[in-house]
């Protein structure tokens, strides 16, 4: 069996992948023959499916990964086998209008049986699996993941709605994406860069430059960066972090300064409180 996948981006073509087709002999190519436009084709469905279902907050740890596959796994069954789509049939250019024709709307699940190049045995096992199906628990389960996945998000994007709505049976073809907004038509919250995105290169020496502040907290940083390349140059062979150090030590004094008014403001409270306490 042979096959094609379109590499678009190392974040998702990696070694398990790669392992994976060359196991079940699947080609590796970029695109079709003489198709480059069919990038754009594979990057739309970031908004137009993984977006808009699970929506813009970062997920991180094994929590988020579990809710996503299983967000992942229900609606995989619910797009197939009961959510129809349109096909384009065909386009004439007439001038500069376009006119396009497309085939009926129907869900994969019912493209596959019409298809003549699969076999009756795959037709019958996905008949049987259809059957079993239940798109109004689906959709709920749907649902519950992604209140789930809202929760598990560090950036709050928006309550998730909830089954029990009176218009929910009526238009269940698109309850589970009917609270998505375009990032345009909503506000972003802020949230706090708390992650890194490289490693620390001042995490084993950084308690060697916070003795060289305290004993003389005028040194720059540049100053600092020459120490450490003297003292450590196998970790410093370049003195290219210089920019990080700089920030370091700016976060360090605006500490300092922070705990030196903060103890300030108490020795002047305590002394007002012996004050009063004396006169009285």
């Amino acid at each position: 069996m042979t096959g094609f996948v379109m590499y678009y981006d190392s974040a998702f073509m990696n070694e398990t992948l790669q392992g994976y087709c060359n196991q079940h002999r699947i080609e590796w190519t970029r695109s079709r023959a003489y198709r480059k436009n069919d990038q754009a084709w594979v990057e739309q469905k970031n908004g137009a499916v993984v977006r808009r279902l699970a929506g813009y907050g970062r997920l991180s740890g094994l929590a988020a990964a579990a809710a996503l596959q299983h967000l992942y796994e229900n609606a995989r069954l619910y797009v197939n086998f009961f959510q129809p789509s349109f096909k384009l049939a065909s386009k004439q250019r007439d001038g500069a209008v376009v006119h396009k024709r497309y085939h009926p709307p129907l869900t994969p699940y019912q493209r596959l049986l019409a298809s003549e190049r699969i076999d009756e045995t795959v037709k019958q096992g996905l008949c049987e699996r259809f059957a079993a199906l239940d798109p109004v628990a689906l959709l709920t389960t749907i649902r519950a993941a992604q209140r789930e996945l809202s929760s598990l998000s560090n950036r709050d994007t928006g309550a998730v709605g909830s089954p029990d709505q009176p218009q929910y049976l009526t238009a269940f073809a698109t309850a589970w994406h009917s609270d998505y907004r375009a990032p345009k038509e909503r506000r972003k919250n802020t949230t706090k860069h708390w992650w890194r995105n490289r490693a620390d290169p001042f995490a084993d020496s950084w308690p060697l430059v916070a003795g060289w502040l305290t004993a003389e907290p005028n040194l720059a940083a540049s100053e600092l960066l020459m120490r450490l390349r003297q003292r450590l140059p196998d970790l410093y062979p370049t003195g290219a972090q210089l920019r990080t150090l700089q920030r370091r030590v700016r976060a360090w004094r605006a500490e300092r300064a922070r705990q030196l008014v903060f103890a300030a403001i108490s020795t002047t409270e305590a002394a007002k409180t012996m004050t009063i306490g004396s006169a009285r």
